[in-house]
């Protein structure tokens, strides 16, 4: 009953407990916040071979980037005290922004990057929750169009290019699913000056959230991109990969490079799980810095 007494504090959270999620009806963000640890479809994880980095020296930490149409979490790394820092756009695997992208974060920050890896599908629901992949695929990674994706890391790059990054040196690297990403996100942006991409598929079945795959927009990417894959992946065909390449050295880029681990599978560089393979995982990442120093 309403008596004209103001509510108590209590008394208006358990009130407002009862509304529904403003923001997310509003805006249609489902995750507005980064959780903690790793997505529940990979536990348990290979504690014995994760890396874990810390952050010292680092300004680390979740942030919120304004997009079009609300604010979107993402996970931010840099040195701390620095300015006008080469930036390094980081995109997810199908687990989202869990632990293991965080401290990819990190690693770069430590090299001397700004590094900043947004939830790419935080309107469409919570990748961390589900317990296994093909529901994950299903019911949230398929309904994730690449022209939102785009638009999310233009948002992110502007960001970032406002707190601290140098917009004339902007990169992007991504694992998996952020793989496939990196090369569209190159052909979509012409100020990204390099790119990395890990095991990301180049081919695929056109649909309305993914009209087209790194092979049909490869002419548009002038930039020298580094691929790093498995010659023993499953998912990825040696030959798809190896017709990307061609297609992109027939555009007039003699300058991308490809990098086929003999025997080694999907996710090698994933310190967190099973697939996970020391030696070429080291080896992948040096030639990322390195790249990374020449291109930036």
């Amino acid at each position: 009953m309403d008596d004209g007494k103001p509510l108590s504090r209590t008394e208006q959270q358990d009130f407002d407990s009862l509304l529904p999620p403003l923001e997310v009806n509003r805006r249609g963000f489902i995750k507005t916040s980064l959780g903690a640890g790793f997505a529940a479809a990979v536990l348990p994880v290979s504690a014995q071979t994760m890396i874990v980095t810390d952050t010292q020296g680092l300004v680390a930490g979740e942030v919120k980037i304004p997009t079009k149409d609300g604010t979107m979490p993402a996970y931010r790394a840099m040195p701390a005290g620095k300015t006008n820092l080469a930036t390094v756009l980081v995109v997810q695997e199908i687990f989202g922004v869990h632990e293991h992208i965080k401290d990819v974060c990190r690693r770069l920050a430590k090299a001397g990057y700004l590094c900043i890896a947004p939830e790419l599908f935080a309107r469409q629901g919570d990748a961390s929750k589900y317990t296994d992949i093909p529901t994950l695929q299903k019911e949230l990674v398929s309904k994730v169009p690449d022209a939102q994706v785009m638009s999310d890391l233009d948002a992110t790059a502007a960001w970032a290019a406002a707190n601290g990054g140098d917009p004339a040196r902007l990169a992007i690297t991504g694992f998996c699913w952020g793989g496939r990403i990196t090369w569209l996100y190159a052909a979509h942006n012409p100020k990204v000056k390099t790119g990395v991409a890990w095991y990301g598929r180049v081919v695929g079945t056109a649909n309305e959230m993914t009209p087209k795959h790194p092979l049909d927009v490869a002419a548009q990417i002038k930039q020298p991109i580094l691929a790093l894959y498995g010659g023993a992946d499953a998912g990825i065909p040696n030959d798809t990969i190896e017709k990307m390449m061609a297609a992109l050295k027939a555009a007039g880029n003699m300058r991308s490079e490809l990098v086929l681990y003999p025997d080694t599978p999907h996710a090698f560089h994933a310190d967190y799980r099973p697939s996970y393979r020391k030696e070429q995982a080291e080896d992948a990442w040096k030639r990322l810095l390195a790249w990374f120093g020449k291109n930036l």
